[in-house]
């Protein structure tokens, strides 16, 4: 059989861990407060201290405020117990005034010199202490804004929303200070009001929660106690009254940037050499208390991180994160049901030329299509009503006298309603592409569409005392074109309409194609045993990949899964989970496409070591691959089973070791795939963290798709044996020399080859036995060899509160034409390396201006 696609790429995408050790704290300062009496203070209904004068933001509490607010100390360990005794104790006091809220939080210590402190980039979370102040400002008790930091001053911020899912891309300007004195250490926030939003009132209540990480002794505490086996975070948060007077959420920023960048670029006949210098600018604009219009001209994406490498031999789009921060911030907003991709994947916007292929082969082709400006409105308006709306226009992109990518203009429009305090609602989505098309790219490209629907959400406590969650969603799209347009789009794989046992009508005069998407589910969210249980239906028209992202149309999945979490520490382990799930899918006529059947286990350990195990069996039964011919009949799948197993030792040590592999055998052993990616990372001192890994992965595919052909006025669906080898290293470092100056190095070198033999065509493809399947079809067989390098250098400079400096050097190199079919990794490498590289320096200054 063919190694499931989806299967491949979660093992193949499995999150290594990239947290530091901290080491000593640093030196220690005066004492700041005086060694008191543990204070209880009550779980909620508690008052903020309105500052008459401002405290001097410097880690000390000797302010008239501090000595005049509210202490709160009952805190309590969350996590590996819940609601536990703490070992150290922690006080927090809170305090406001007309432009900020402020908050002191003391973190008592007997052994100052054991806190642990690790200096790295802005927002990068490491095995540190940490104090976060977490404020439900709208008081819906289903959104927060998030203020972290570590005791060597290091911030992190988020938004939440969806009561606990954290965007972590969401960046504020605010202000703390920390200090390491003899009773511990401190963090003193000052946070603008500026950076939140509340409704208008004349006094308002917040809620409010404060955490503290011990590093050295892996705890975790809470003010209020965090409960892990409920569900939610802000649903839990403790009532602080008291704001009274709160100037305007108003908000008003501008960051114009200038970037110059000198790029080189290997052509058939040489090097081209490219230099340009940009101007652009966001702006940043809060429209009264609860709105904010977030803008970008002529945006530039310099600083971010290249897409890992990949070779794809499926006949579905690889799926790549977004990665710019301008689409990034606030797309919670924007995930629609149980698929947050399926309407709007932000990376349709500005993509890479879809008709690269119409330019002259030594035309130079851009990476990405120019993104002329674009805009975005969030917020909340009246009583629990959360909107979002994004408009961005692309420019007409060119490449030796052909047009490479239309011009296009995209639209997106979301409402969410909040009903019974957060615990229900309902919303609805729009979004729209419309292209800009003239005679050479109308046969290629739709002109315009269409997609929107509703979903709904209800959660409810049980009889049992436990917590339920129902969710469905109903979309429909429609996409609109020249008949060339909407044939290939018949064609393409999210489709297949000329499958000849599909059932389904290829129409090459539409004009017009359209479809709808249901998802229904039903899951517990809370306690020890936990259950799941979904059902979805997308229709063969289904279409959403202008600007959404979307595999295939034409199935059915109904999925249950039971789960047993542990929230206390047992035995020998601190925290461990088990699942249980069963996946079957069939086509929108009911042809069973797919099964699997699932076990996993997780457990981390005492030491802080973990271990994670999945054991699934796909294709049990009769299950016919109705892609695996690419437009040709459905094929019987052989079953295969596969083991996936990760371990990491403890990630607060200096030295982390971390290992994955994969085993799969199927097609009743004529096929297997094995996959090895051993990774360490290294902190050989406080400001430094370098990860070094690789990858190794053998597949033999008995079933690999080859090519379609015509033979003897015959269609022709030929299959062939593949033995492929995969071999790529991977290496980071991370140099922090402050908080707001460091330095970023990735590497990762990257070789697949693989060749074909035992070329089959397809005889009767829904036999039982996988002989019968196929009978021999003699042909010359091609293999491939692919390498590529993609690396990066960024020296980031925030050389004052909003405003940085980015110096990033990329180096890419590939090749494709050496070798091909036959893998040997020392020659390999050494012709990678020895390829033309494309060069690309950029400097990046920005300057926040803000109030």
């Amino acid at each position: 059989m063919s190694i499931d696609a989806k299967k491949l790429a979660f093992a193949g995408s499995i999150l290594l861990t990239t947290l530091g050790r901290g080491g000593a704290a640093g030196a220690q300062v005066g004492d700041s407060a005086r060694e008191a009496a543990p204070v209880r203070s009550p779980a909620r209904a508690v008052r903020a201290e309105r500052a008459e004068r401002a405290p001097v933001i410097d880690g000390d509490d000797r302010d008239a405020v501090w000595r005049a607010a509210m202490p709160l100390g009952a805190f309590r360990v969350f996590d590996p117990t819940e609601d536990g005794e703490p070992t150290l104790r922690t006080e927090a006091r809170l305090a406001f005034d007309a432009r900020h809220v402020y908050v002191f939080v003391r973190a008592f210590d007997p052994h100052p010199d054991s806190i642990v402190s690790r200096l790295s980039r802005r927002d990068v979370r490491t095995p540190s202490d940490q104090i976060k102040v977490m404020l439900d400002s709208y008081h819906d008790r289903r959104t927060a804004y998030e203020f972290a930091v570590n005791p060597a001053g290091v911030k992190r911020d988020y938004y939440a929303y969806d009561d606990g899912v954290e965007d972590v891309t969401w960046d504020a300007v605010w202000d703390v200070a920390t200090r390491v004195d003899s009773l511990g250490w401190t963090a003193e926030f000052r946070i603008p009001l500026s950076q939140l939003r509340f409704p208008r009132a004349g006094a308002h209540t917040f809620g409010v929660m404060v955490t503290r990480d011990v590093a050295r002794t892996n705890e975790r505490y809470s003010w209020p106690v965090y409960r892990r086996s409920r569900p939610g975070l802000p649903s839990q948060f403790a009532d602080v009254a008291g704001f009274e007077g709160l100037g305007a959420s108003g908000r008003l920023e501008a960051m114009p940037h200038v970037v110059a960048t000198n790029r080189s670029a290997t052509r058939p006949d040489g090097f081209a050499r490219t230099q340009r210098q940009d101007l652009g600018a966001d702006l940043k604009v809060g429209l009264g208390s609860n709105l904010t219009l977030d803008a970008t001209v002529n945006p530039d994406f310099g600083q971010v991180e290249a897409d890992p490498a990949t070779v794809n031999l499926t006949a579905f789009e690889t799926f790549f994160d977004e990665r710019r921060p301008f689409f990034q911030e606030g797309t919670g907003i924007f995930s629609f049901g149980a698929d947050a991709t399926r309407l709007f994947y932000s990376r349709r916007i500005g993509r890479a030329p879809q008709l690269a292929a119409l330019a002259p082969t030594d035309a130079d082709v851009p990476g990405a299509t120019t993104i002329l400006g674009a805009g975005k409105l969030t917020g909340r308006v009246g009583n629990g009503l959360s909107v979002g709306a994004l408009g961005a226009a692309t420019g007409r992109e060119r490449a030796g006298g052909a047009t490479v990518e239309p011009a296009a203009a995209y639209s997106a429009a979301r409402v969410q309603q909040d009903l019974r305090g957060g615990e229900s609602g309902i919303g609805a989505m729009f979004t729209g592409v419309r292209r800009s098309l003239d005679a050479a790219d109308a046969p290629y490209l739709r002109d315009e569409a269409y997609a929107g629907g509703v979903d709904l959400r209800h959660r409810f406590a049980g009889p049992f005392g436990g917590r339920y969650r129902l969710a469905a969603s109903l979309a429909g799209s429609v996409v609109r074109g020249s008949a060339q347009s909407i044939a290939r789009t018949q064609r393409s794989a999210v489709h297949y309409y000329q499958r000849p046992d599909a059932g389904l009508t290829y129409d090459s005069t539409r004009t017009a194609l359209g479809g709808t998407a249901l998802d229904l589910s039903a899951s517990e969210v809370a306690g020890t045993w936990r259950f799941d249980a979904s059902y979805s239906r997308l229709s063969a028209g289904f279409e959403t990949n202008d600007l959404g992202f979307l595999s295939r149309a034409d199935m059915q999945t109904a999925s249950a899964g039971v789960r047993a979490v542990s929230s206390r520490p047992r035995a020998f382990w601190r925290n461990a989970n088990a699942s249980f799930d069963v996946v079957t899918q069939y086509t929108a006529r009911g042809t069973p496409i797919a099964s699997t059947v699932e076990l996993a286990g997780y457990a981390q350990f005492a030491s802080g070591a973990y271990l994670s195990a999945d054991l699934w069996t796909d294709n049990a039964g009769a299950v016919y691959c109705d892609r695996c011919a690419r437009g040709g009949p459905a094929l019987r799948l052989s079953p295969a089973t596969s083991l996936l197993i990760n371990v990491s030792r403890d990630d607060r040590k200096r030295v982390v070791p971390y290992f994955a592999a994969i085993y799969t055998v199927g097609d009743g052993g004529r096929s297997t795939l094995w996959r090895v990616r051993p990774l360490v990372t290294l902190r050989p001192a406080s400001n430094v963290n370098a990860q070094i890994g690789a990858r190794y992965q053998r597949n033999r595919d008995a079933t690999q798709w080859y090519a379609n052909v015509t033979s003897g006025g015959t269609p022709r669906w030929l299959f062939a044996r593949l033995d492929q080898h995969l071999l790529s290293f991977l290496g980071t470092l991370d140099v922090t020399a402050t908080p707001t100056l460091s330095l970023q190095l990735y590497a990762e070198p990257f070789v697949s080859a693989g060749k074909y033999d035992d070329v089959r065509t397809l005889a009767d493809p829904r036999a039982r036995r996988y002989d019968d399947r196929f009978t021999p079809f003699p042909r010359t067989t091609e293999g491939f060899n692919s390498k590529q390098f993609n690396s990066t250098a960024v020296l980031r400079w925030e050389y004052r509160p909003g405003s940085t400096l980015f110096v990033v050097w990329s180096q890419g190199r590939e090749q494709l034409d050496r070798d091909p079919g036959s893998f040997e990794a020392a020659r390999d490498y050494r012709n990678l390396f020895g390829a033309r590289p494309d060069n690309t320096l950029a400097v990046k200054l920005a300057y926040w201006i803000g109030r």
